[in-house]
């Protein structure tokens, strides 16, 4: 298998960032390949953490691969930092993005560590507090016939949105491994993988528990630990800012209207959109986890509608701090808040919304860690790359539709005769009937009206000719045709990334630990520093 980098793509901010423009990266906190950013944020680190705090920040952790302890000693002991990155849980590992993520992460840390001297340990935040079950509960697998199957947990009852750690899978999950496993071929290494998903996918667990056993497993080798966002330490440790965040939601409400505005003012729309009366917090209420909003004599929840007072609230919360969680623009200001985080390693959309975080960062006394691209890979079978080489195609005309795709083929193919024939009577249609219109118009103006009328419906006949010479051919190249379509629904199935789409087990079955080696290679190769 042939693995090879894209650019990493997304908002226009996005993409500005990437290039360098200055209007895109003076939104940002020193760019990602400048170790002196990270000094700096080192720096600022060094005043807000301490031996006891950074011990505090390590209990939060598990995984780090088999020499986690000495790691974790030596950054208490020798003043360490932190490369965070984080995602959503999902079915069976979730896409394969969040892998390339926390590889990133792990070369990353790497780098700095040898640059800096002192210990930085690579973190992957796994958002369990989220609620959006539908984008997590499925994922997408291809058999051995190259046909496409969806892999998913049932949709939940009612209305009620609970975080994704308090929803048990249920037997639903064994029928979807059963399935997965039956949808791949079966090789020397299937077993080593269908025992990881055993573990991992039990009906009691949820989605988060089985996410964290997958990635413990994965990234051991790459040194990369991991912390739940509902884990009860981090949650009590969180209560103070959160707490802070609800007394000053007016404050923090006017200083994002007013970072939006400047972020408007730079050429770029805002990612997160901003709801007049809303708090950058969540709370769970009969609704499930609902969004907390200011109200004439207090808060309400706005999925229940329910109203309540700051008091009420407080007062759930520190006898439950797992019901009080942060919204998108507050949970980066938690994780650096709680854990000593040099940089934080970003997908395109959090690149987006992460500018937009700087009041609530500044607020609570905090600095924005250096924001990193992740790696982007496309993974190339050999059969996949042999039709990329028989076709002369590079991986981005796979993103075509295929009908363009196929087309453009095809027309290539046309036989050189009929190229000729039809672009010369294209040719000569053209200018016998612009000769006609202008001796015409001499005579009599009206009557350019049907000689206009003429080229074009033949134009239009010279067309669909075309249209059936493609069409013979297509089913001449029938075969070769069904090769290209194959070829994209590995690389954009559904004419997204691959990477968006499946998960990680279609190649761990075929390919083992070697897939995995091959993924840090890449992420080493493409972290800036």
């Amino acid at each position: 298998m042939r693995i090879q980098r894209r650019s990493l793509a997304g908002t226009p901010l996005t993409n500005a960032w990437l290039g360098g423009q200055p209007e895109a990266t003076d939104l940002f906190p020193g760019r990602p390949g400048d170790l002196e950013a990270y000094r700096a944020k080192a720096a600022e680190i060094d005043t807000r953490f301490g031996a006891d705090e950074r011990r505090r920040s390590a209990t939060y952790l598990s995984g780090g691969g088999p020499d986690a302890a000495r790691r974790l000693d030596a950054f208490v002991e020798h003043g360490g930092f932190m490369v965070t990155t984080g995602q959503q849980p999902g079915l069976f590992g979730g896409p394969l993005f969040g892998l390339y993520k926390a590889l990133t992460a792990g070369a990353l840390a790497r780098r700095i560590e040898s640059a800096l001297e002192r210990p930085v340990l690579p973190v992957f935040w796994i958002g369990s507090e989220d609620h959006s079950w539908d984008e997590v509960r499925s994922t997408w697998v291809l058999d051995t016939e190259n046909e496409l199957h969806e892999l998913a947990l049932p949709p939940r009852e009612g209305q009620a949105t609970p975080p994704i750690h308090g929803i048990p899978m249920g037997g639903a999950v064994s029928e979807q491994v059963d399935r997965l496993m039956s949808l791949n071929p079966e090789t020397d290494f299937s077993p080593r993988w269908r025992s990881l998903l055993d573990e991992a996918y039990r009906p009691e667990l949820s989605l988060a528990d089985g996410f964290r056993t997958v990635m413990e497993t994965l990234l051991s080798e790459s040194g990369v630990f991991l912390v739940q966002a509902h884990d009860p330490r981090l949650k009590s440790d969180s209560l103070p800012y959160l707490l802070r965040e609800m007394e000053e939601a007016e404050e923090r409400e006017a200083a994002l209207a007013e970072r939006a505005s400047l972020i408007e003012g730079a050429g770029f729309a805002p990612q997160v959109p901003l709801l007049d009366d809303a708090t950058n917090l969540f709370l769970e209420g009969p609704g499930g986890r609902e969004r907390l909003f200011r109200d004439s004599d207090g808060l309400r929840l706005r999925g229940s509608g329910t109203r309540l007072t700051p008091a009420d609230v407080e007062a759930r919360a520190r006898d439950e701090p797992s019901v009080l969680s942060p919204n998108v623009l507050l949970r980066p200001v938690i994780e650096s808040a709680l854990l000593p985080t040099l940089s934080y390693v970003a997908g395109p959309s959090e690149a987006a919304y992460l500018p937009q975080t700087e009041p609530v960062f500044a607020a609570h006394g905090i600095g924005r860690p250096v924001v990193h691209p992740r790696v982007a890979l496309v993974l190339l079978e050999r059969k996949v790359d042999k039709v990329l080489t028989k076709f002369g195609l590079d991986v981005e005309d796979l993103a075509q539709p295929y009908h363009e795709l196929a087309g453009k083929l095809l027309l290539d193919d046309v036989p050189g005769p009929i190229q000729a024939g039809l672009t010369e009577l294209r040719r000569a249609i053209g200018e016998g009937a612009g000769r006609l219109e202008g001796a015409i118009a001499e005579l009599d103006p009206t009557l350019k009206g049907p000689v206009q009328a003429f080229r074009s419906q033949s134009f239009e006949l010279l067309s669909d000719i075309e249209r059936k010479v493609v069409q013979g051919l297509k089913r001449e190249n029938e075969i070769a045709l069904s090769q290209v379509d194959k070829a994209q629904r590995h690389v954009f199935p559904m004419g997204r990334p691959q990477e968006r789409i499946f998960n990680p087990f279609y190649y761990l079955v075929r390919y083992d630990r070697e897939f995995l080696d091959q993924l840090r290679e890449h992420a080493a190769a493409a972290v800036l520093p």
